[in-house]
């Protein structure tokens, strides 16, 4: 049915003194006086409601919070150069009913409460801002990469290799539970596949396959980890962007970090100044300073082991103990990004051990050429590398972990047919919306999230 945004009226209230219009959206709040009733209106096209004025007739009857109306008439100046909308009730028409048990007939509701209706929470002023704000972040990571000649490429979400090396797939297979398969190979054997299947746990291994040939690709899509990790930063189902560029070192791996970061988050403060203004009233103090305060410095960088010794040094009684050779904890990414440099900061030359076998091992033989971009609030948002091209090395990092080389062949061959420097991260998406948002909890910028016992 043809309609005009809410947005375009909103953002230019002036330019629409007078004209008629139809708009279509669902009522937020409905009040009455004597003569005339005050119904606020929301398309989802902004974070902004539009006032509709009824001239009351006889047999008025008022809308209910959650209904979906179309309405009819003239624009006019409301309150503070707004633009609201007069009509009368024959130009209304109602074209879905809500009952009385709508479960947001209330303004307040807590994001526990909200987690349980996503079918419903996009209604409410947070979440139809954090989705908003999803898009656009989406947009500015695409637009990025495009501008600087980067090939977009899907790479398969069900696979037969682990990028990881970390055993937290979820299987995949069409055979279910049958006490007559004997063993495991027999099992396997009389799947789809033939063989033992799983959702990806990231494109990197098939990105590189790519960037191989194209020299700078990304991609952005979901990946799944089977991960018992019941925390406020981690989903079963979360969406990555992992580019992967052929000819970079790990410093060009970290200015391509930097640049894109900040160029997306400048993009988010220009495209959404309503809905920074929104978490900063209501979720995060001081959100626009901090997000003007990171792309306005450079971002720090700090060796693990470095890293290390300022943690010990630091006085700061950790959960988690602090000694060469652990995996630092969120509590110790905070502290360095918070409590040392008071700004992201990129944290390179990891322990080969905690690390992935795809990366290239430093001269010293302790660490590798890793690096994870830390940031206050959250903690680590990148995680990356430079990755192992010489085909020895690599075949040597997996058989230290046991790994089945037949099920990496395609990935060895490239260290076999032309290898060249290159190396790539892995952004969490759903991590630098938390960050751009000062949302606390990783289930609230996700359209359905998926964690350990939970799904809907």
């Amino acid at each position: 049915m043809k309609h005009t945004d809410i947005k375009e009226i909103v953002k230019s209230p002036q330019e629409w003194l007078g004209k008629e219009v139809t708009v279509c959206g669902w009522v937020r709040t409905s009040r009455n006086s004597k003569s005339v009733a005050f119904v606020e209106l929301n398309d989802g096209t902004c974070l902004k409601n539009i006032q509709i004025v009824i001239d009351k007739t006889e047999g008025y009857k008022e809308p209910r919070v959650g209904m979906s109306l179309k309405v009819s008439g003239k624009i006019v100046e409301g309150r503070n150069g707004t633009a609201e909308i007069n009509t009368n009730p024959d130009s209304i028409t109602v074209l879905g009913d809500c009952p009385t048990d709508y479960p947001l007939q209330k303004k307040g509701h807590t994001l526990e409460f909200l987690r349980s209706v996503p079918h419903l929470r996009g209604r409410s002023n947070t979440f139809n801002a954090v989705w908003r704000v999803r898009s656009v972040l989406a947009d500015a990571i695409h637009s990025y990469f495009q501008k600087n000649n980067y090939i977009y490429v899907n790479t398969p979400l069900i696979t037969g290799s682990d990028c990881e090396g970390a055993g937290e797939m979820f299987q995949v297979t069409t055979v279910g539970f049958n006490p007559d398969f004997k063993t495991e190979e027999e099992y396997y054997s009389n799947d789809f596949f033939g063989r033992k299947a799983g959702l990806s746990v990231s494109g990197q291994l098939e990105g590189e396959v790519s960037a191989m040939a194209m020299g700078k690709i990304y991609t952005f899509g979901p990946s799944f980890r089977a991960e018992n990790s019941n925390t406020q930063k981690h989903l079963a189902e979360f969406w990555h962007i992992e580019p992967e560029v052929a000819f970079a070192e790990l410093d060009d791996v970290i200015e391509i970090a930097e640049d894109m970061i900040k160029s997306v988050i400048k993009t988010f403060l220009e495209k959404c100044p309503d809905e920074v203004d929104f978490f900063e009233a209501h979720f995060e103090k001081g959100l626009r300073k901090k997000l003007e305060d990171l792309i306005s410095h450079d971002f720090g960088r700090v060796t693990y082991t470095e890293a290390i010794e300022l943690l010990k040094n630091s006085g700061e009684n950790f959960v988690y103990p602090v000694e060469w050779g652990c995996d630092l904890q969120t509590e110790h990414e905070r502290y360095i990004a918070e409590k040392v440099f008071k700004k992201a900061v990129f944290v390179t030359d990891y322990p080969k051990e905690i690390k992935s076998f795809y990366m290239k091992q430093n001269p010293d033989g302790k660490t590798v050429a890793a690096v994870d971009l830390l940031v206050p609030e959250v903690g680590e948002i990148i995680g990356g590398s430079e990755r192992e091209a010489d085909y020895e090395k690599l075949v040597s990092a997996m058989k230290e972990r046991n790994m089945n080389l037949d099920l990496y062949s395609d990935y060895l061959d490239l260290r076999k047919y032309g290898s060249v420097p290159h190396g790539g991260f892995g952004l969490g998406f759903e991590r630098l919306i938390m960050y751009t948002t000062g949302m606390s909890n990783i289930r609230d910028v996700i359209l359905y999230p998926r964690t350990v016992g939970s799904i809907r």
